[in-house]
């Protein structure tokens, strides 16, 4: 496995989305191209499946040095209200889009921490949108809770208010790990928020795990997924650290990269963890994800019908996703587009009127074949192409992957590939051979994490 893991430990995408945000094409988008994709996505979709919603709520009282995601760091609680008050001025101007009312199968609260914001102040939010739409049947709601700052009456407001999904970040409770990542957290605030959303009535709560932290080894790991045992969540994320700290922002500067574990160290993190978790009952879920065998994630993954965008994994599918709020990315699986990333912009140009959006990226028919094979690779492991010669570079892919089926990590038959038990960890790299775009145009500069 190490000669693998030198041979394929590269820079590379998650693949929430294809192509992925370097390489949109902004001189095709426009805001009026993004509203008339909205449309479409919605005429053709909303009867049928309904839509999703995704709420960026930014703000964290500290900074985590490993978190890669847009925030805002305040202790000024202050900036609820107005910040509430912008993402409803927002949904407005999607909801003067619509020719009937949105079918509201999916939402979702990411951060940021959502947290943060008092429980009477998310119930404004979201009964503010649930008063424009119409609940579908079986909706699947959920937001990221931190174990730390979540209350009781956070749970318990939420689930009034037909929440059913819950995910905690741990990461690691080693110590000096913690230390590390500014994110002191006892195993005693995972275990009271875990149980309090039992008693309350939850049906899946998820913890997020991340290998590959500075001073993380398996020790240390192992004594993490130990603990995590004893409160059974009903799904794990198993999250590999990506360590980006050139991207402006991220705040990947606490600690030296001395300090973080080598490739070949990392992956048996993940093996091991993997071994561990799989001897503990969960069954693995795409890639990065484990759950107990009656949570819908598994059975969405067995019955075929497991999705994945922005927001992650999903057990269930919308054609069109609204992204809300600072830094959101939205999806009318025709186009992407992406919100103004500072908490003053955004809220500026929602008072003049206008969707926030500062870029995106129209898709064409290569883009849309392509998106539909990453997206099986991802979530199914496997994808067929009726004619590989309808891209001419598809030819160079199945050359490439003649190479990975002879290290053992792809099955090829025909036009079918299928990635084998002991290619999962490599799942992004195969996905990689399909990236036309990037391949196309390979970056001068490292721009994602390493696969590995």
């Amino acid at each position: 496995m190490s000669s693998l893991i030198d041979k394929y430990n590269i820079p590379g995408p998650r693949y929430t989305s294809y192509p992925t945000v370097p390489y949109w094409d902004e001189s095709t988008f426009s805001p009026e191209k993004w509203k008339s994709s909205v449309i479409k996505s919605f005429n053709e979709s909303n009867s049928a499946e309904g839509i999703s919603i995704y709420i960026h709520l930014p703000f964290c009282e500290a900074l985590c040095t490993f978190c890669a995601c847009h925030k805002r760091i305040t202790k000024q609680h202050s900036v609820e209200i107005p910040y509430l008050e912008s993402v409803l001025k927002e949904w407005m101007l999607y909801l003067n889009l619509f020719n009937e009312k949105p079918k509201l199968k999916e939402l979702h609260l990411g951060g940021g921490t959502p947290t943060f914001f008092s429980p009477e102040n998310l119930k404004t939010l979201l009964q503010g949108i649930f008063d424009t739409v119409e609940i579908a049947e079986h909706p699947e709601f959920s937001f990221e809770g931190h174990p730390n700052n979540t209350t009781r009456e956070h749970l318990q407001t939420l689930f009034d208010l037909g929440f059913r999904r819950a995910s905690f970040g741990v990461q690691d409770y080693d110590p000096k790990v913690q230390k590390a990542i500014n994110r002191i957290q006892p195993f005693e605030n995972v275990k009271n928020v875990t149980e309090w959303a039992r008693e309350i009535g939850y049906t899946s709560i998820s913890h997020d795990l991340v290998y590959g932290l500075p001073h993380s080894n398996w020790e240390s790991m192992a004594l993490t997924i130990h603990k995590t045992m004893e409160l059974k969540p009903d799904r794990l994320a198993y999250y590999s650290y990506a360590h980006v700290p050139w991207i402006k922002g991220v705040g990947q500067r606490g600690f030296d990269e001395s300090d973080l574990p080598s490739g070949e160290e990392k992956r048996r993190l993940y093996e091991d963890g993997k071994k561990l978790l799989e001897e503990l009952e969960y069954k693995e879920v795409g890639m990065d994800h484990f759950s107990l065998e009656d949570d819908e994630l598994y059975k969405s993954m067995i019955s075929g019908n497991i999705h994945r965008n922005f927001m992650g994994y999903s057990s269930s599918k919308t054609q069109l996703m609204i992204g809300l709020g600072m830094s959101s990315i939205s999806d009318s699986w025709y186009a992407f587009a992406q919100n103004v990333k500072t908490v003053e912009e955004y809220q500026k140009i929602v008072e003049t009127g206008e969707i926030p959006v500062v870029k995106g990226h129209i898709l064409n028919e290569e883009d849309l074949s392509i998106r539909r094979h990453i997206l099986n690779l991802m979530c199914q492991l496997e994808t067929t192409f009726e004619d590989k010669n309808a891209i001419p570079e598809l030819e160079n892919a199945f050359d490439m992957l003649s190479e990975m089926e002879r290290d053992e990590l792809v099955e090829i038959h025909d036009n079918q590939i299928k990635i084998t038990e002991k290619g999962r960890a490599f799942t992004r790299n195969v996905a990689m051979v399909f990236d036309l775009r990037m391949l196309r145009n390979k970056p001068e500069t490292r721009i994602f994490s390493m696969t590995i």
